[in-house]
């Protein structure tokens, strides 16, 4: 990890797991297909909350992991759950993000379609 990432207490900052997580989803959605499938459909994702729990400190210099995958798809709202873990194996944090799935052209939510839930539902997650 860069030191830019690290804090004055020689942690790394709490603004680094959620960009971690965000490029997480970003790449696990491009490898199952659902980022071109989303553009098809003239829409987005958008993240409406979440939330992180952070277990223990990583440090400069530690090589992490971000694990990621969809635990549920309801209606216009996807929850996405992640693992941020250390080379060994311990989980340093546990987070969830709530997304939204929006028409670009309106702004507003719409409905996730079966196509979009199924390329999630097969996927099984990414590291």
């Amino acid at each position: 990890m860069l030191r830019a990432a690290v804090d004055g207490n020689g942690h790394v900052n709490n603004i680094e797991y959620i960009r971690w997580m965000q490029d997480a989803a970003k790449a696990h959605s491009d490898v199952v297909g659902c980022t071109a499938a989303t553009v098809d459909l003239g829409a987005t994702w958008v993240v409406r909350s979440h939330h992180i729990e952070y277990l223990r400190p990583s440090f400069e210099g530690e090589k992490l992991k971000v694990r990621t995958w969809i635990s549920d798809a309801h209606r216009v709202r996807s929850k996405r759950l992640y693992e941020i873990l250390s080379k060994e194996g311990e989980i340093r944090a546990k987070a969830w993000t709530d997304w939204v799935f929006v028409d670009v052209q309106s702004g507003r939510p719409k409905p996730i379609p079966e196509e979009i839930i199924s390329l999630f539902a097969n996927s099984g997650g990414a590291e």
